[in-house]
């Protein structure tokens, strides 16, 4: 049951942020005010650098390693969303969309700012 609560969180972890990348845009295009608040684009920006940072440095994300220990299992190479997705590419083609997403982030940072404090 905690493996699969884990299994949730991570899932809306990864729903965020790859909802951040079209809503951001989006907002910006429809004027939507929310999508300029510092707050949450920190952690949309912060959640996505820290991903392709774990990945860059080559160790799992520790959503992945506690669900993995409940389920009695080992890390895999393709961490979740390789598994989540059944994609079976090498490890290192995750990483480098994890590092393009990153930096993709700091491009709509700058594209579409945070309002000031």
């Amino acid at each position: 049951m905690l493996a699969d609560l884990i299994l949730f969180v991570h899932f809306c972890v990864a729903g965020f942020i790859t909802a951040g990348f079209v809503l951001i845009p989006l907002g910006a295009a429809l004027g939507w005010r929310w999508v300029r608040r510092r707050r949450l684009r920190l952690i949309h920006a912060g959640a996505i650098v820290f991903v392709a940072l774990e990945a860059l440095a080559g160790i799992a994300c520790p959503l992945t390693v506690w669900e993995a220990a409940l389920r009695g299992g080992a890390v895999g190479e393709t961490g979740f969303i390789g598994r989540l997705l059944y994609w079976d590419f090498p490890p290192v083609l995750f990483t480098l969309l994890y590092v393009a997403l990153a930096l993709l982030a700091i491009a709509l940072w700058r594209r579409v700012p945070p309002q000031a404090r």
